[in-house]
């Protein structure tokens, strides 16, 4: 296996067109997306994975698109076929979990009143709920690829019981889940419960589209979690990860990543939030066109329209925070401020208000770029400039990272000093030892590794080092050497994180991770004021 060296962040290679690379570093992320939107492009027909899977064509049609197009109304080219197969169905969150679920998927073609219809019963689905497509087209590029148009299309949900299975169906003209010929694609739901009850969430990022992805996956679906915590790098369709050379996205690795997660993302909500990857420069002046098209988050963020990663919802006594931190980031500086400050006093806002409730008795942040990890990426100085000092404030319990493509835990950090040392197996209190932070980068994609000569040390084959030698980012993009004593668990094989969550007088958190043979590599305990 090769491990990326030190500051030079791995990525496939991509065609040598585009923006030239010295000048795509010079450029924001919406200077880039201005570049691109005036080139010279032309239009072709593309089938595409998921197109094939599902039996039609993809036809790319006129038009750039700075952000996906929303509509209820067909489009003139819209089909009412029966052989016009949903795919890539996946679920998340409203603002309010125990009352709101947004419904998504993918057509191969466009389609005339696409709809949801949902019951109490799989074989009683009631009424039909009107849906939105929003189509996404990416131009053509000469000798590159082809032009291409996707169709996403979206179902918002409200109005529902807390602690309820729902059953659902998605359709369109032609295509009605309720006949017998199509009761076998009907999913199911849950909602979160009024109250706390005791739950599991899952979490990994940096996933991809391959077998390894797949198995995790399929080890989820196992875990039967009530949510899964998504963060970032979701399918490497921009395989730079820099925000520059867009030249070679390939936007038909949506289609597989979204027939690969189907199985579980269909009864799962699939809760994502931003990667340097998913930084896509031919959608929006700053990369997210694409995200809005596939994606229905929680619209409770400062603003969702330019900032669909950054929202916040709690389910039962855990108050969940999603950031897009490449509005901080050192490292990668293409969307390096694009927020203004705008994010940072939301997440302020945001703690302060989950630390007043008495229902919340933990708090969970979850971002792609690594606040504290000694692997290739290592640790990224604006993230820890602008976040660390708010999450030390207000107490938060667990962050999770993704972006270096390992498992790594910290000890409880606080100040960014170690407030207590948490072995496998260990225990915490926040309010007196600090916060953990959790690299949970084994989703799927090409591993890491750790600096040379340091061993891992997981459950099973623990291995402590009193101190590691890695580095941090700078703002000038240099690497700061710094030796560390917070690097407690580390493991450079496929995983996933998993946290039971509990109520009541005895409150806590079990975190735990597991490896792709679904072996623990990691286990740990949360308990405030104990």
């Amino acid at each position: 296996m090769t491990v990326p060296s030190r500051g030079t962040p791995p990525g496939p290679p991509v065609p040598d067109v585009g923006i030239p690379p010295r000048l795509a570093r010079g450029m924001s992320m919406a200077e880039q997306y201005e570049y691109l939107r005036t080139r010279l492009t032309r239009r072709r027909t593309l089938v595409t994975a998921g197109a094939v899977a599902a039996g039609g064509l993809l036809t790319g049609c006129g038009g750039d698109s700075p952000a996906p197009r929303t509509s209820t109304s067909p489009t003139p080219s819209a089909t009412g076929n029966s052989s016009v197969t949903p795919f890539g169905r996946h679920l998340a969150f409203g603002a309010d979990p125990r009352t709101q679920m947004r419904i998504s998927w993918q057509v191969p073609a466009a389609v005339r009143t696409p709809y949801v219809r949902i019951g109490t019963r799989p074989d009683d689905l009631g009424g039909k709920v009107r849906a939105e497509v929003r189509d996404l087209h990416t131009p053509g590029i000469d000798g590159v690829r082809g032009a291409l148009d996707q169709y996403y299309v979206h179902a918002a949900v409200a109005d529902l019981l807390p602690g309820t299975t729902y059953y659902y169906g998605v359709g369109h003209e032609g295509f009605d889940p309720a006949d017998a010929a199509h009761r076998a694609t009907v999913a199911s739901f849950r909602t979160a419960p009024s109250g706390a009850e005791r739950f599991v969430f899952t979490a990994f990022g940096d996933q991809g589209v391959g077998r390894s992805a797949a198995a995790i996956d399929r080890l989820l679906l196992k875990a039967a979690p009530a949510f899964h915590l998504h963060a970032g790098d979701i399918c490497y369709a921009d395989g730079t990860g820099r925000g520059e050379k867009s030249d070679g996205y390939d936007p038909t690795a949506w289609d597989a990543f979204l027939k690969q997660s189907e199985p579980v993302a269909r009864s799962v909500p699939w809760m994502v939030t931003t990667g340097n990857h998913d930084m896509e420069a031919w959608y929006s002046p700053d990369g997210y066109g694409g995200q809005l098209a596939r994606f229905s988050l929680p619209d409770n963020g400062f603003d969702p329209r330019t900032a669909p990663g950054v929202y916040a919802f709690r389910y039962g006594n855990v108050g969940v925070v999603a950031l897009d931190a490449n509005d901080v980031s050192y490292e990668i500086p293409a969307n390096l401020g694009y927020t203004e400050g705008r994010q940072t006093a939301w997440l302020k806002r945001t703690l302060d208000a989950l630390r007043r409730s008495a229902d919340v008795d933990f708090v969970v942040v979850f971002f792609h770029h690594c606040a504290y990890s000694t692997s290739a990426h290592a640790s990224d100085g604006g993230v820890r400039s602008e976040w660390q000092p708010l999450f030390d404030r207000y107490q938060v319990d667990l962050v999770i990272n993704g972006h270096n493509h390992v498992y790594e835990r910290t000890d409880a950090l606080k100040g960014g000093r170690v407030g207590r040392t948490v072995p496998v197996g260990g225990s915490t209190d926040p309010t007196r030892d600090g916060t953990v932070y959790v690299t949970a980068g084994g989703g799927g994609r090409d591993l890491y590794g750790f600096p040379v000569g340091v061993p891992e040390s997981y459950e099973g084959s623990v291995r402590d080092r009193e101190s590691v030698d890695t580095f941090h980012w700078t703002r000038s993009r240099e690497n700061a050497a710094e030796t560390v004593e917070w690097s407690r668990v580390r493991y450079r094989g496929f995983s996933y994180l998993s946290v039971e969550a509990v109520g009541g007088p005895s409150a806590r958190l079990t975190v735990s991770a597991h490896a792709e043979d679904g072996g623990r590599i990691d286990r740990f305990e949360v308990r405030r004021g104990s």
